[in-house]
């Protein structure tokens, strides 16, 4: 079939789902809509994705230029890339290959921040990367400090440690296997340290300023095919150029480009670098789109901290001295009259500077007093022991009476009006440029931040927004013995607790997608949640829904769901605790286990998970691992040894990385125990507010907001068993609610038919019959 899907499908034989998905797809595309499709572990959901999104690239009747495939989960990004270099494998000879890009954060490319050179690494790089970036603009000029100039400088630099004589000569800086024509150290002019990769990209650029970036780029990447940050660091250092710069060049012009939800969804990131993808050309896949929801709850809702707060104050104070100092002995008028240019312009009155810089400290005392109130309460003696506070929420109204909070009160009764607040963003922006005209060691300004989420506070509802001081543990030397600011680090945060209005616009832009998980049932509720139910009904746009279950052979899996006391607190007790519940879990838990190869626990939190290790290292004739709170390496080294070698037991949290777009494909994993439905702490106050907040907006919040995201987490973990037809492998819920119907079961959100009931003093039995017979 030329010109087909199947020719860009990167296998010869789809499954008859992946058929009907990639064809559903396209239709609802066409028509401007989205498919909502869920499809279990294996059923080849990211091929179909990227069939239909690529084909529709290439149609030369679709108006799509691009897809944009997103993902919350780093594992799944390497999926993507895997597929996409499959398809390019397996095109038809006379096609060129899809040009794709993934996008990933600075700290993943910046040359110094990957090898730690220069005093910058993944904690400071992004400060360091704008103050470098800054510097090396304002270095930049018509005159020998031209850009060019700057990179001569930096390779003369090397040059010169290659010509000393000095043992060792040049000493390069390399990373992805590539050395760079620049020293480790960063080079200088006039005494200021400037980026020579950036000097190399601005030297590029085209000199004016409507030409387009992608000029810059020293490479081919039209026919590179897939670009990935290890490739693209590569191309780019071997070219002296900067790796985050080549990103946001080539982005434009990438047929798939691979990313992040903050890709799409984050205010920020979206103004800043991937708002040109923001169209109906773009065709979106929002993979472990389960997650759809609570990572944009956290992209859209915004918090600002005490020390911030503290510095745009000194920032006001810095712009107001310029006016007050005004002729005096030893200030410069040219500060004033540039203050009152920057004022008169932005049409910024002196007194509103003055008056967000009260309003600022007078906040900031508001805050002290509320944290302070707060410690007194909870935690009577907290001055003489530091170390002892843990983080807090300080909720600033009933969470679950809707009110106006206490902050805002408090500024009304302090005489601080509307104004006050719609206009610090202004004011922020203005105290900004006006210190970077200043400045020639430009850096990042706190103002504007602060002004924007004052003015956020001041014009978000209290409905559907969550307001509350969060302390997170922290130590400072330069705050007082006795002060919590030693101890804390405070921030005011505003949440948005139904984000689905902000996902269905922002879904609105795209020209259609396909939105998928292996756990999106139920599907009505989904499409609540996520404002698609608002695009079908207000926006006459098209939502298919589909669901895959497992099509492999039901002979080669066994599914059961234990009727145990259900492991919640009241029944379980802490993990020291020894009662009935604890040793029925740690008696189904040993089972389980006692499989043969791999064996994954999944507990509801790490504590658990603790636990669950501790009692099976005793219990089990095979290694226990344990997976902790960790970055990416740690979390990869884990996975390779578990993967390594002969079978072993990997415990886990629900709520880890481990359980959701983890590969567990061939023999590397031949069953699953998932205990308890891992809910959230319901204690929260965050949490009791968007309780409240979807109780208003769908009638049942607990289910929408609490019970249904858990039964997903679960069923996710529960999937990563079965992946193909050949493998073999046994799944296991414990606790009552999977088991049978009552007030609070969750059955109905599992396939009920696959997951029989049994008792506790049945599931060896059942286990030992089914590994009898493979």
């Amino acid at each position: 079939m030329p010109g087909s899907w199947r020719d860009v499908f990167g296998h010869e034989d789809p499954y008859d789902e992946q058929v009907d998905g990639i064809e559903t797809a396209i239709d609802a595309a066409r028509d401007g809509g989205f498919l909502a499709l869920e499809g279990a572990c294996g059923t080849g959901k990211t091929m179909l994705a990227l069939a239909a999104g690529l084909h529709l690239v290439r149609d030369p009747d679709s108006d799509f230029e691009r897809v944009l495939a997103l993902t919350s989960v780093k594992q799944q990004l390497r999926q993507f890339e895997a597929d996409v270099e499959r398809i390019n494998d397996e095109l038809p000879d006379d096609w060129r290959p899809f040009s794709a890009l993934t996008l990933v954060g600075k700290a993943d490319v910046c040359p110094y921040s990957r090898e730690e050179a220069a005093g910058i690494d993944d904690t400071n790089v992004y400060d360091r990367c704008e103050e470098l970036r800054d510097t090396t603009r304002a270095l930049t000029g018509d005159g020998p400090a031209s850009a060019g100039a700057l990179v001569d400088d930096a390779r003369s630099q090397q040059i010169g440690l290659a010509d000393s004589g000095k043992e060792g000569g040049a000493d390069y800086l390399e990373t992805a296997g590539e050395p760079s024509p620049y020293p480790t150290g960063m080079p200088t002019r006039d005494d200021a340290e400037y980026c020579p990769f950036y000097a190399r990209y601005l030297d590029d650029k085209p000199d004016d300023g409507d030409g387009d970036p992608a000029e810059a780029v020293p490479f081919d990447f039209t026919d590179a095919g897939l670009i990935d940050p290890e490739e693209l660091v590569r191309r780019s250092v071997g070219a002296g150029t900067c790796p985050h710069s080549m990103m946001g060049a080539i982005l434009p012009h990438a047929e798939l480009v691979l990313g992040n939800y903050y890709h799409a969804f984050d205010p920020t990131t979206t103004g800043s670098f991937t708002g040109a993808l923001l169209d109906e050309s773009t065709f979106v896949i929002c993979d472990e789109a389960h997650m759809l929801e609570p990572r944009v709850r956290d992209l859209v809702s915004d918090t600002v901290a005490d020390r911030s707060l503290r510095d745009a104050e000194a920032e006001l104070t810095r712009v107001l001295q310029a006016l007050q100092f005004d002729g005096k002995e030893g200030t410069s008028s040219a500060d004033a009259d540039l203050v009152r240019a920057e004022l008169q312009e932005a049409e910024v009155a002196r007194d509103e500077l003055e008056t967000l810089r009260s309003f600022i400290r007078d906040l900031r005392e508001e805050l002290d007093r509320q944290v302070t109130a707060h410690l007194e309460r909870e935690h009577r003696g907290w001055k003489s022991d530091l170390n002892s506070l843990p983080d807090e929420e300080i909720p600033l109204r009933d969470p679950e009476v809707p009110a106006v909070d206490e902050i805002t009160e408090w500024a009304e009764r302090t005489g601080y009006d509307d104004r006050v607040w719609s206009r610090a963003e202004t004011v922020g922006a203005v105290v900004k440029r006006i210190l970077d005209e200043a400045d020639d060691d430009a850096k990042q300004r706190a103002a504007p931040g602060v002004g924007r989420v004052l003015g956020r506070w001041y014009r978000a509802d209290h409905e559907g927004h969550f307001r509350e001081i969060e302390l997170d543990r922290t130590w400072d030397d330069a705050e007082p013995p006795d002060s919590w600011r030693r101890a804390y680090n405070a921030r005011l945060a505003i949440h948005n607790c139904v984000p689905g209005d902000v996902i269905g616009e922002r879904l609105a832009e795209f020209g259609g997608g396909v939105l998928m998980s292996a756990t999106l049932e139920p599907l009505d509720v989904f499409a609540e949640v996520t404002g698609l139910d608002h695009l079908e009904h207000e926006e006459d746009r098209p939502v298919v829904t589909r669901t895959y279950g497992l099509t492999f052979p039901a002979e080669n899996r066994e599914s059961f769901a234990v009727d145990a006391p259900k492991f919640t607190y009241d029944n379980r007790g802490g993990p020291h605790e020894d009662n009935p519940t604890r040793q029925a879990y740690a008696d189904a838990i040993r089972d389980v286990a006692r499989s043969p190869g791999n064996v994954l626990v999944g507990m509801p939190s790490y504590r658990e998970a603790e636990w669950a290790a501790e009692r099976l290292r005793d219990a089990v004739d095979k290694p226990v691992l344990i997976d902790e709170s960790s970055g990416d390496d740690a979390t990869e080294e884990l996975k390779s040894d578990f993967f390594a070698g002969e079978g072993k037991v990997l415990v886990t949290s629900l709520r880890g990385t481990l359980t959701e777009g983890v590969d567990y494909r061939g023999d590397r994993l031949s069953a699953a125990v998932i205990c308890g439905v891992p809910i959230v702490d319901t204690t929260s106050p965050r949490t009791r507010a968007i309780r409240t907040a979807y109780d208003e907006a769908f009638g049942d919040g607990f289910e929408y907001a609490l019970t249904v995201p858990a039964v997903r987490k679960a069923r996710q973990a529960i999937g990563r068993v079965i992946r193909g037809p050949e493998e073999v492998g046994v799944r296991v819920f414990v606790d009552a609610r999977y088991a049978r119907d009552s007030w609070d079961s969750v059955r109905e959100y599992i396939p009920g038919e696959e997951f029989q009931p049994v008792s506790t003093d049945m599931l060896s039995l059942g286990l030992e019959r089914f590994w009898d017979r493979h």
